[in-house]
């Protein structure tokens, strides 16, 4: 595994445990200001920018309160000198959610860019299957 695919590995798992602690802050680190997300929930057209993907994470923080959990199965992560995709699977729901559908998995895909010798995220792509 070269450096960079290891950098970009410990990014994501920094970024899904703040995302299982509801850590704002930490979710946002290493995101770019034009961050793409085409997320699960609506807006159908998808997030544009840091703002509007920072408006995203109150309410499902709020509904992960609730007990559920956010944890990375699988991560895969491909990487050149400036860019970068990675994808994963999570398990990502209730305690019931899961014991009813254990099989069911959040699919993650990441693309990333190399800014000052940092990577950050610039799209985010979350989905289940139907």
């Amino acid at each position: 595994m070269s450096e960079d695919q290891k950098q970009i590995r410990a990014l994501i798992e920094r970024w899904a445990v703040a995302v299982h602690e509801g850590d704002l802050d930490g979710v946002l680190a290493d995101h770019a200001d034009d961050i793409v997300m085409f997320d699960v929930p609506p807006p159908y057209d998808g997030v544009r920018g840091r703002d509007a993907y920072r408006e995203t994470w109150p309410p499902f923080f709020e509904w992960q309160a609730q007990g559920a959990s956010f944890e990375i199965v699988s991560l895969d992560v491909t990487a050149g000198n400036d860019v970068a995709y990675a994808h994963a699977l999570l398990r990502c729901g209730t305690q019931k959610e899961l014991a009813d559908n254990p099989s069911n998995r959040l699919r993650l895909t990441l693309g990333l860019r190399k800014e000052d010798g940092r990577w950050l995220v610039a799209h985010e792509h979350h989905s289940f299957p139907i």
